[in-house]
């Protein structure tokens, strides 16, 4: 089966439980998501199945929203609530006032480092495992995106934040990082991922219920292969320019403000390909989703 699925993690599972729960449940290998959540986070993930697993680096580039509860006041090893406590600061707390003037650091793009207890490589090995040795790893700051930093809750010693950010932003950083400028420290104590691009956490299906789902129920809440790629613009191809498409061949068309991705649509909106522009030979397929009816 093709198509994507939007599923609710509960706690205490990672990503990859994710995808292994929904292979079981389709009875087929072909099975991805489109970006990890952390063991201790909730909420939306994007599992792609078939087909659809050719647009996961599409998916990944979506912006997502979080609410992220803080713990002021202690720091981790992990900047969560996983790791070791490496400081508590027992002197008083900021006020709501004094948060609010931080979080206007916070906004817009930034410069970041990611956790050391993280997934990211360095000499081909992730980062998580040279922490657990004891090593220490210099991490250089990375620009990030937070469209939207407000404050929802200030109930001391915990915080809660609503966040609008773009791909790559850490949010275990965000909230050591935020400790840090408040001059107590903090660490994530809780986080769950309320929207993925156009979709939202009120669309999603619990994770029990897929695992208790046999194949026929799991196809009926698959959306369609090009789902989640509103963001890429598109041009309508007539059954010619399918054929084209599907044999790998460039097409000539209509001249677009972005060279690519672009999807190129069927009469009936389905996703037959998505196109690149180039100069010398027009728009080229760089990956075919829907053979021509008559090819």
């Amino acid at each position: 089966m093709d198509g994507l699925l939007l599923i609710d993690k509960p706690g205490g599972i990672s990503s990859h439980d994710i995808v292994q729960a929904v292979r079981r449940a389709a009875g087929q290998r072909k099975v991805g998501h489109a970006g990890t959540l952390d063991p201790l986070a909730t909420g939306l993930i994007l599992v792609a199945l078939g087909r659809a697993t050719r647009t996961l680096e599409y998916l990944l580039a979506r912006d997502k929203r979080y609410e992220a509860e803080l713990h002021l006041g202690q720091r981790t090893d992990s900047y969560d609530a996983d790791g070791e406590i490496v400081s508590t600061h027992d002197g008083p707390l900021p006020d709501q006032a004094t948060i609010d003037v931080q979080l206007t650091a916070f906004r817009g793009e930034i410069l970041q480092k990611p956790p050391i207890y993280s997934a990211l490589k360095r000499g081909g090995e992730a980062l998580y495992k040279k922490a657990r040795r004891g090593e220490t790893v210099e991490l250089e700051a990375r620009p990030v995106t937070i469209y939207e930093l407000t404050l929802s809750d200030w109930s001391p010693p915990y915080l809660t934040l609503h966040v609008h950010c773009a791909k790559g932003t850490y949010i275990r950083s965000l909230a050591h990082d935020l400790g840090e400028a408040l001059g107590v420290g903090a660490h994530l104590s809780g986080l769950r991922r309320t929207a993925i691009g156009d979709f939202s956490l009120a669309q999603a299906t619990p994770l029990a219920a897929i695992r208790a789902a046999d194949p026929a129920t799991l196809r009926g809440w698959l959306l369609p292969l090009g789902a989640g790629l509103s963001h890429l613009p598109s041009f309508p191809v007539d059954e010619a320019a399918h054929l084209a498409l599907s044999r790998g061949q460039s097409l000539d068309g209509p001249l677009l403000s972005q060279a690519g991705p672009v999807r190129a649509l069927d009469a009936a909106g389905n996703l037959v390909a998505i196109v690149r522009w180039r100069a010398d030979r027009g728009w080229q397929p760089q990956k075919v989703f829907l053979s021509a009816p008559n090819g």
